[in-house]
């Protein structure tokens, strides 16, 4: 790189929901310069587009044969990310109780990941001082040679109070019981389960407050930049 320009660093941030990953993605991301991509979000996009469109969500064929067709467009502004669908903004649609008991099932068809992921790529690719991208299957699938990857981990019931907290009118249990559900959904299924990369340094956040989280991984990030 001429004038000494500090290479893109592509940070990879996985784990469970309710680990702090948006929060925490966003927030470096931000802090050190960098796009930020979260990756579940696109998940949840191409599944509101499959309810807004009646495609039967119990039929893996009839999610294959239309996970073309939605165009899905990704900001990558930490300070105001942004996702729409064919042109329409569907950052609140997509986080309705009824995309978030849905997006495992979506996520699990292999066409649906193979196009989501090929997007997730590019979109990597593409960016010039670098990128947080959080997401389950990071580190492991879609970006397996990222400079740093980080695995976030924390207690059903610090995910699920977390959880419980940003989702309006829901009660701690009955998000843990989801969280746990959603988990065991997303860590079995056969294509890109959500699982730590070998080389994935693991955070559990449990007992970490946001900031602590947040200047742990800052951390990391400029060690491996400064290591390189």
């Amino acid at each position: 790189m001429e004038n000494g320009a500090a290479q893109p660093v592509i940070v990879a941030i996985d784990g469970p929901s309710g680990t702090g990953k948006s929060s925490t993605s966003k927030a470096v991301a931000a802090q050190l310069g960098l796009s930020y991509l979260d990756t579940g979000a696109q998940y949840r996009a191409i599944t509101w587009w499959m309810v807004t469109n009646g495609i039967d969500i119990e039929d893996p064929t009839a999610i294959a044969a239309v996970a073309g067709k939605p165009e899905i467009l990704s900001g990558t502004d930490p300070a105001a990310p942004t996702i729409t669908v064919d042109g329409i903004d569907v950052a609140g649609p997509i986080r309705t109780q009824e995309v978030t008991a849905k997006v495992s099932a979506v996520s699990a068809v292999p066409e649906v990941r193979a196009r989501i992921t090929e997007l997730q790529r590019s979109l990597a690719a593409s960016t010039e001082q670098g990128i947080v991208v959080e997401g389950r299957d990071i580190g492991t699938t879609v970006l397996p040679d990222a400079d740093l990857k980080i695995f976030l981990t924390a207690s059903p019931e610090a995910r699920a109070a977390r959880r419980s907290g940003e989702l309006k009118g829901a009660d701690v249990h009955t998000t843990r019981e989801a969280l746990i559900k959603r988990d065991a959904a997303d860590s079995s299924r056969k294509t890109s389960p959500l699982a730590k990369a070998d080389d994935a340094v693991e955070v559990d956040t449990t007992e970490l407050t946001l900031a602590q989280v947040i200047e742990c991984v800052v951390t990391l990030v400029e060690e491996k930049r400064a290591a390189r």
